[in-house]
């Protein structure tokens, strides 16, 4: 895989600030049952990168004591590590919400039985990734059959109440197949929801609009295609000021599997941790109340949250 974090690290993007920590966003470890190309992560199968349970111990414990509104699981695939069930319930218990970045096929693996029930039970929030509503395109870009076992994936949500007027939230995410920017969030949502409807019954809540980064395995891609500047430069060019007051790293912290902190989980890929004396903070002793007004360590693939509507965990900034 083609390195972009030195390319990425001179960089003039505007400096930033933390603000109040609203949402704390989980990596449960690398994980997954799908090698997908424009993945910022890298995951796959043959991940081994796991957190324990005494790591989770201590993220859920700062995420108590942190007062979060939020805590945002995400890998990989989540569900794989062996903690997330009793994660998921003991958060729920204290009463945070929960948001679960599922991959939808991952619900249909060998030894996840339950697991559709156990996420409605607790109401968690699912995000799933659905970068299409043509079968073609997903498959291209997720793997040969994916789309089809998503379909069946969103059925049996639905069937729970995902997606429907009272029930769980149950967004969808899209991200380009290429080196561009997203369309506008709100017309592409009516076309998910028009396509999905008529043509496999399928409901959702919302779609969110994601732009994709220039890291891992899509860097890596536009790198041995010699498109990583070109890319670069339509970032830049499409960079809005006003998206600077939303972006997700003001108000959330990530957490890798083992514990180590940083301002979002892109920051996470390229190694770029919240430090102190030079080392790497670790959540086991991290202050929740020494955040705000920290720095934001930036880098040129910032300007992928802030070019034209933006991009976050929760879509797009602005229409």
């Amino acid at each position: 895989m083609l390195d972009t974090r030195h390319l990425l690290l001179p960089t003039r993007f505007p400096p930033l600030c933390r603000d109040r920590l609203r949402v704390l966003q989980v990596n449960l470890g690398y994980v997954c049952n799908q090698s997908c190309l424009h993945c910022h992560v890298g995951a796959g199968p043959r991940r081994t990168e796991v957190m324990d349970g005494g790591t989770a111990a201590r993220v859920l414990d700062f995420a108590l004591r942190a007062e979060v509104e939020s805590l945002d699981l995400t890998g990989g695939a989540p569900e794989f590590n062996p903690c997330f069930r009793w994660l998921v319930g003991d958060a729920s218990a204290a009463g945070l919400k929960l948001i679960d970045r599922c991959n939808l096929t991952v619900l249909l693996e060998p030894g996840q039985a339950g697991l559709v029930e156990f996420l409605a039970a607790h109401r968690v929030e699912i995000v799933a990734s659905l970068p299409c509503y043509l079968e073609e395109n997903v498959d291209a870009q997720r793997g040969r059959g994916v789309f089809r076992a998503s379909i069946r994936a969103l059925r049996a949500l639905n069937d729970l109440g995902y997606g429907g007027d009272g029930g769980p939230a149950l967004s969808l995410v899209y991200n380009p197949q290429g080196p561009y920017l997203p369309p506008p969030q709100g017309p592409l949502e009516a076309d998910y929801r028009r396509f999905l409807w008529e043509s496999h019954g399928v409901r959702f809540t919302r779609l969110l609009t994601l732009a994709n980064m220039p890291i891992r395995r899509f860097g890596s891609i536009l790198r041995s295609r010699g498109a990583l500047d070109d890319y670069l430069d339509l970032l830049r060019s499409a960079h809005r000021t006003e998206n600077l007051d939303a972006v997700m790293c003001r108000s959330l912290l990530s957490v890798d599997w083992r514990g180590r902190v940083y301002d979002c989980d892109f920051n996470q890929m390229l190694d770029l941790p919240l430090e102190n004396g030079g080392e790497p903070l670790h959540i086991r002793s991290l202050s929740p109340d020494r955040l705000r007004g920290r720095p934001i360590r930036v880098a040129e693939h910032c300007y992928g949250c802030t070019a034209g509507q933006g991009s976050s965990c929760g879509g797009a900034l602005s229409e």
